[in-house]
């Protein structure tokens, strides 16, 4: 069994790397370096150089990332990010002026979502379909939902997971596989887990797609106002069997959650 560990987003940025998270020291200060900056209705992009184009894309892409995000998890009605709320994006020219401005060897990208800042660079595999919408998922959701410890690891991470399209869709078919393999982990123990870097890689993937599979359930099985009212009652500090039944009423407790999520699954896509 893995222990749970404390949650530390509050004070560590997380960080993506293929598909697994784990939270190292803190973003350091702003280097010495020149950044230009360009600013849009809900972030701002701060940037070495990089070509003007791609920073149009990244505008773009993150400003639908953000309305199709908003709209999936059912936040309306939310304020939004506008003027000081914005979020920002640091983009470095590569990964060596990323890894050299004190960041690892090792992300893509990192996100602190209690300051609402992403760190990445531009030569990255997979930044506007995997990274950027990942890692907005995680602000959007921790600025719902608040940042209690309590919240578990695949909540988070399995929103994140979701707002990657072609990870989102695929995630209950890989679920699938594992139940047939016998590889499936049940949702007590997946709701305890932290990952950490001796985590074996296919207990990450399983976790991982579980995860957004069990997302993906609570959202479009049921009325979406449901999860935004779970959202609710995380940024009360609830969590187990009270934020789950006053949210999805029929639902006792995580038992119910497992055994409705596995019907789901055997019933779609046979």
């Amino acid at each position: 069994m893995i222990k749970k560990a404390a949650f530390l987003v509050m004070v560590c940025s997380l960080v993506i790397v293929s598909g697994m998270a784990v939270y190292p020291r803190p973003v350091m200060a702003a280097e010495k370096v020149v950044w230009q900056e360009v600013k849009s209705e809900h972030f701002i992009i701060k940037h070495q150089g990089v070509p003007s184009s791609f920073v149009k894309e990244v505008v773009s892409a993150a400003e639908a990332h953000y309305r199709q995000t908003m709209s999936t998890l059912g936040f309306t009605r939310y304020k939004g990010w506008t003027w000081a709320e914005r979020v920002k994006i640091s983009i470095y020219n590569s990964r060596q002026d990323y890894v050299a401005s004190a960041h690892n060897t090792w992300s893509g990208g990192q996100v602190n979502p209690a300051t609402k800042e992403i760190v990445t660079f531009p030569s990255e595999n997979g930044f506007f379909d995997s990274i950027l919408p990942h890692e907005l998922g995680h602000i959007i959701f921790r600025e719902a939902a608040g940042f209690n410890e309590n919240i578990p690891l695949w909540l988070d991470e399995g929103v994140a997971m979701y707002q990657e399209r072609a990870k989102g869709i695929g995630a209950d078919g890989s679920v699938k596989e594992l139940i047939k393999a016998g590889s499936y982990i049940p949702l007590a123990e997946l709701d305890s887990m932290a990952l950490g870097a001796k985590t074996d890689r296919a207990v990450v993937d399983a976790f991982y797609n579980e995860s957004a599979s069990l997302v993906g359930f609570l959202i479009k099985k049921y009325e979406v106002y449901r999860f935004e009212r779970l959202c609710h009652e995380l940024q009360k500090g609830r969590w187990g069997m009270v934020a789950l039944k006053k949210s999805y009423m029929q639902f006792e407790g995580l038992g119910d959650l497992e055994k409705a999520w596995r019907k789901y699954l055997n019933e779609t896509n046979k």
